[in-house]
């Protein structure tokens, strides 16, 4: 007989298997999978066999197999996010306004079909260039929920696609993480930093990459842990790379490349000063009145070393200014301080 917290466990299962609407095949198999934990509870009580079935069928009952979010294809809305998140870009945010053009005349010629080809964006670019918070704009200009997969240092393509569970401590794969993440099957999926995998793993990867960026293998997708089929088709995937030197040939010509360029310290000092400082100062929970900055520093701030380190940096000297400030009022040492050419030096970094 199986205990009444196992079976209480083993029935919200088969409720929540119920819910997920899997397809045919998977379902058969998932009751296969009940039956055989409900044989387990009655052997054996909890033990590490039970953990491992009850772990497979909780990822599965958790993805998205049916669940689409409705895309909003606004291009005037889509401008506006752009150019509220933004600042200058003029190009970038053209081309990719005439991406999310193509997206929307293809989903309206086609809306019988289940799956859309469109192009896939490579935003490149040095760091500090707003590639990443690109593909963030692009979810909310596309009404769509957001996945980040970070390639940089990735070692393994069981990385993104996941280890068989035959494995001790098998788990799925970053893509069926974000896709489980996202809560549906059509979200805004970043691969960011594709050029920056280990040498080792390079081949292997740029292989499940050709699989992820190509419509006519991506709707059937397997994770090794899964073990079925996943429609990727309705995923709008983007990217990212700081050069396209070690993508592969193939990865490429799935790709439309986007010049990400970098800003001018004008361009800089702009973005500091209207994007960057007012929201820093909300996260270090401090007001207009807290903090004043001569105009003339600015061109130290952004940069504080003498070369250019890019809006990342800026943005981190920026936070390290009002975190400084919040302590120095939490402490009573003032309430409102007044950056100069006097003390400057004593907020920004030195090495």
């Amino acid at each position: 007989m199986v205990e009444e917290p196992l079976a209480k466990e083993i029935e919200s299962l088969r409720i929540r298997i119920e819910k997920a609407e899997l397809p045919k095949e998977l379902s058969l198999e998932i009751e296969k999978q009940l039956d055989r934990l409900k044989r387990v509870a009655q052997t054996e009580g909890y033990s590490l066999e039970y953990d491992r079935v009850t772990h497979y069928i909780d990822w599965v009952a958790n993805l998205p197999w049916n669940a689409k979010n409705e895309s909003v294809l606004d291009l005037n809305r889509a401008r506006e996010i752009f150019d509220k998140n933004h600042f200058g870009l003029k190009e970038v945010k053209e081309r990719i306004i005439e991406y999310l053009a193509v997206l929307k005349l293809k989903s309206e010629k086609h809306k019988e079909e289940e799956r859309v080809h469109a192009p896939i964006l490579c935003l490149v670019g040095l760091v500090g260039t707003g590639k990443t918070t690109f593909a963030y704009s692009i979810a909310e200009a596309t009404g769509r929920p957001f996945a980040r997969i970070p390639f940089g240092g990735m070692g393994s393509a069981r990385d993104l696609r996941g280890q068989s569970r035959q494995y001790p401590e098998a788990e799925p794969g970053y893509v069926i993480k974000a896709l489980r993440r996202a809560k549906v099957k059509n979200p805004v999926i970043l691969l960011d930093e594709i050029d920056r995998v280990s040498e080792e793993a390079r081949s292997d990867i740029m292989g499940v990459l050709v699989e992820l960026l190509d419509p006519e293998q991506n709707y059937a997708f397997v994770d090794h842990y899964i073990d079925f089929p996943f429609d990727l088709s309705e995923a709008l995937f983007v990217t990212t790379a700081n050069n396209t030197t070690n993508i592969a040939t193939a990865v490429m010509d799935r790709l439309e490349p986007i010049s990400m360029p970098a800003y001018s310290d004008d361009e800089k000092i702009h973005i500091g000063r209207q994007y960057l400082l007012p929201e820093a100062m909300a996260e270090s929970g401090i007001t207009a009145e807290n903090l004043q900055i001569d105009d003339e520093l600015w061109p130290k701030i952004v940069r504080p070393l003498g070369f250019d380190a890019g809006i990342r940096t800026l943005q981190r000297n920026i936070q390290g200014i009002t975190r400084k400030v919040a302590k120095q009022i939490v402490e009573g040492e003032t309430k409102t301080l007044h950056l100069t050419e006097a003390n400057i030096s004593e907020y920004i970094p030195k090495v």
